[in-house]
C-alpha cells in the first residue's frame, strides 16, 4: 500500500509549466503551430533512445537537434536558439502555487525532478514565485540518464535522504509516473495531457484533475505501512 510521502518531487515541463507559449515562437519563425507537438515528441524520443543505449546529451543539445530534424532546413541557428529560449520564459499553470502552498502548509518537502537543466528550472521557479518553496532542483544532468530510467528517481530519494517509498513523483506524463513506480516511489498523476492513464503503464497511486487534487490525494494516504 502506498504511504503519505515526506517529499514531493515535481516534474517540471507540462506538469508545472505549460509548453503552449513556445508554439507562438514557432509560428513567429514561420512554422505551423503543430510543429510544437511533433518536436517535443521527437525530443523525448531521442532522449529516451540515448538513455536506452547508455549515451547521454543534455536537454538543450537534444532540443536543438530534434528541432532541426523536425523542421528540416527551415530554421537557421538563430531561429532555433530563439525558439529554445522560450523554455526559460514559461509561466506556471494556475494550480501550481495553490498546490505548492498546500503541500508546504502540511509540512511536505518539495523538490523538482526534470529532464531539463537545473539552471533553467531554477529560473522558472523564481519567475513563478515559488523558488523559496523548492528545497532542491534536481536534474537528469546529475546522473546523466533521462527519466524514466530508474536511477533518476533513486537520485531524488538519495539527495533528500528519504526512502523511495516516502518520495512521491508528481507528473502529467504517464510514462514518468510509470518509471517512478518501478523505482519504488509513490506516484501522483495530473490529468493535463490525457483523459486517463494508458493501461500499458502502472496505475498511479493518486490521480487528480489538477495539482491541488493530486496533493490532497497524497496527503490522504496512510502515514505508515501499517495504517489503513
Amino acid at each position: 500500500m502506498a504511504t503519505r510521502p515526506l517529499v514531493i518531487a515535481f516534474d517540471v515541463i507540462e506538469t508545472l509549466f505549460p509548453l503552449e507559449p513556445i508554439r507562438q515562437r514557432l509560428i513567429d519563425a514561420g512554422q505551423p503551430g503543430h510543429v510544437l507537438d511533433l518536436w517535443f515528441a521527437r525530443l523525448l524520443r531521442d532522449g529516451f533512445a540515448l538513455t536506452a543505449t547508455g549515451s547521454y546529451r543534455p536537454f538543450g543539445d537534444i532540443a536543438a537537434s530534434a528541432l532541426r530534424s523536425t523542421t528540416g532546413s527551415a530554421l537557421d541557428d538563430d531561429a532555433i536558439r530563439n525558439v529554445i529560449a522560450g523554455f526559460a520564459q514559461l509561466d506556471p499553470h494556475p494550480d501550481v502555487r495553490p498546490a505548492v502552498r498546500l503541500a508546504r502548509d502540511e509540512g511536505l518537502r518539495l523538490v523538482t525532478l526534470t529532464n531539463g537543466s537545473a539552471q533553467n528550472t531554477a529560473g522558472l521557479l523564481q519567475r513563478a514565485g515559488i523558488g523559496a518553496d523548492i528545497e532542491q532542483v534536481l536534474s537528469v544532468d546529475d546522473v546523466r540518464r533521462w527519466k524514466p530510467a530508474e536511477p533518476v528517481y533513486r537520485h531524488a530519494a538519495d539527495r533528500t535522504q528519504v526512502p523511495p517509498q516516502r518520495v512521491s513523483l508528481v507528473a502529467a506524463h504517464a510514462w514518468d509516473t510509470h518509471g517512478a513506480h518501478h523505482a519504488g516511489l509513490t506516484t501522483g498523476w495530473v490529468a493535463r495531457l490525457e483523459d486517463q492513464v494508458p493501461d500499458i503503464f502502472a496505475a498511479p497511486d493518486v490521480t487528480g484533475r489538477d495539482l491541488v487534487e493530486v496533493v490532497q490525494g497524497l496527503l490522504a494516504l496512510p502515514a505508515t505501512w501499517h495504517d489503513g
